[in-house]
Order: structure tokens, then C-alpha cells, then sequence
């Protein structure tokens, strides 16, 4: 029941701040609040929930009150970040997963949609669920537009911004995703810790970010693209390249944004993902280019 819940949650000095004051005030259940006053100095941390170091206030707050898990959102409130009870961070296709298995127990059928960097075994779980998953391009505009498009109730990204269709208006309000996660356990009748205790274990890189000049970036994907289509290998070409191997899969795709290429990678083990790693610089060398140090902005 909802009384009997006990949650963490981290504004990181942002927007959302206020709001989670007002609404923890309305929830039942025990709630500890970090950082809720606004201070664009962010004097705790950087509020973007995705980056783990972010989450270590949230993650000794869940520890020392013996919560059931804890949110964390970004500077504007419509991202989310999440930790259970054991301190293992809840990441944006997991949180997704999540929630369509909630939904689907209501509206099955029903197309999720997940961004081009999110695991496989999320698109897995959907389709086992009952679920038609759908892989779209990262980033929140072209997720929303796909969903208008679609009909689709429900879709996510890595990034943590979350979009509900059902029951709300199809776009990502993260203070909303965090009751709807606490609505979701309630509901599934299982605890967050022990809903990601289910979850098939895989190894991935972080978002690997390296800078190429900007009138390089997608011509270099470009590039590589024809380099494996030429060598006959298999490649989703929604954002970027995606090439899944006996390993697992790696993606390269150009930042939307900013003048940084994106690779990311995903196996069973991590010898698989070292080799997956290999196969990417090698194919970066081939049209110039290698991994460099992790892009800061």
C-alpha cells in the first residue's frame, strides 16, 4: 500500500524542487527529501540524474533510512533518475521497462518506444510482455512526434525523460514519471528492488562521448555506415549505426546537439564487450578517426 511506502527524493537544487515539497506533502507513505531549494549554483551536485556520481547523496539517504528506492530528477524537472534499496541505479530502459509492464497489464498489445541507445533486453521484455516495441531516434522531439504518430501510450529514452500518453498528455514530466513508477510497484505488486533483481544482467559502457568537428560528425557515421554495408553486415540505420553481433550490439550515432560523436556498447559479458569496443575503434580507423577522451560538455 501506498502508506506503508518509503521513498527518497532528490531535486538536486533544481525546478522541480517546490513541486516535490507540494506533492510529497499530498502522498501517503514516509518521504525524505534532499535538496529541494532552488539554487542555480547547485551547491550539492549537478542536477542531471543519469550521471551516477549525481545520485550519492540519494543513494545514502535510501541506505541509512532503509528506503524502498529513491528518485532524483534534472535542472527542469522533466527527467528522472532512480536507485533501489540495495543502491544500483535504475537506468532510463530499465525504468522504461518498468513502466510497460505496468501498462501492458492493463492495455496489452499496446507499442512502447525506446531510443536507439537503450538495451536490447528491453525490447525483449516488451515484445514478452505482449507488447509491440518500437526503436526510434534519441531525443525528445523526435519520440514525441513518433508517439503522435503512433497512437503508441508509452515511450522512453536512456536519457530519462519518460512520456505517458496514458492517463496524462504524452510528454515527459518527471515528477509525474516518479508517481507513476510508485504506482507501477503498487500495482505490479512487486518491490523496485526485487523488479530489478529479474532483470537480465548485462555489461555497457557508459554514453562515450568524443569530439569531432561538427561538419565532420555525420559524414563520419556516413562513412562507417557504407564500410559495413560494403562488408555486407547487418545495420540499423534509424539514428546513427546500429550493429548487433554474437556479443551483443554497439551503436555510433552523431550528437543532435553538440560536436561529439556517440558510441555506446552492450554485451553479456565483458569479454564480449571489450571485443565489441575493438570492433568500433577499428571501424573509426578506418575512415580517420579514433575514440578520444570523454567529451565534458
Amino acid at each position: 500500500a501506498l502508506s506503508a511506502m518509503r521513498i527518497g527524493w532528490d531535486a538536486g537544487n533544481g525546478a522541480a524542487g517546490p513541486i516535490v515539497n507540494a506533492l510529497t506533502a499530498r502522498l501517503p507513505g514516509y518521504h525524505v527529501l534532499l535538496h529541494t531549494s532552488v539554487d542555480g549554483h547547485f551547491p550539492n551536485h549537478h542536477p542531471d540524474p543519469t550521471v551516477e556520481s549525481n545520485l550519492t547523496d540519494l543513494r545514502a539517504a535510501v541506505a541509512e533510512q532503509c528506503l524502498d528506492f529513491g528518485v532524483a530528477f534534472d535542472g527542469d524537472g522533466d527527467r528522472i533518475g532512480a536507485v533501489d534499496a540495495k543502491g544500483r541505479v535504475i537506468w532510463g530502459d530499465q525504468l522504461l521497462g518498468i513502466y510497460a509492464q505496468d501498462l501492458l497489464r492493463e492495455q496489452p498489445g499496446s507499442m512502447v518506444i525506446g531510443d536507439v541507445k537503450a538495451s536490447s533486453t528491453l525490447f525483449e521484455r516488451i515484445a514478452e510482455l505482449g507488447g509491440q516495441p518500437l526503436m526510434w531516434k534519441t531525443g525528445h522531439s523526435p519520440l514525441k512526434s513518433k508517439m503522435k504518430e503512433t497512437g503508441a501510450p508509452l515511450a522512453g529514452e536512456m536519457s530519462g525523460h519518460m512520456f505517458f500518453a496514458d492517463r496524462y498528455f504524452g510528454f515527459d514530466d518527471a515528477l509525474y514519471a516518479a508517481v507513476r513508477l510508485i504506482a507501477a510497484t503498487i500495482r505490479i505488486g512487486t518491490a523496485l528492488t526485487a523488479l530489478r533483481d529479474a532483470m537480465p544482467e548485462r555489461v555497457a559502457t557508459p554514453e562515450l562521448r568524443f569530439q569531432v568537428d561538427e561538419v565532420r560528425k555525420f559524414a563520419a557515421v556516413d562513412e562507417v555506415l557504407g564500410h559495413l554495408l560494403a562488408d555486407g553486415v547487418p545495420v540499423n540505420q534509424i539514428d546513427g549505426v546500429r550493429v548487433e553481433t554474437p556479443d551483443g550490439w554497439w551503436l555510433l550515432r552523431a550528437s543532435n546537439t553538440q560536436d561529439v560523436l556517440v558510441v555506446r556498447a552492450e554485451s553479456k559479458s565483458d569479454e564480449g564487450l571489450a571485443s565489441l569496443l575493438v570492433e568500433v575503434d577499428r571501424r573509426l580507423a578506418a575512415v580517420g578517426l579514433m575514440r578520444g577522451p570523454q567529451a565534458t560538455h
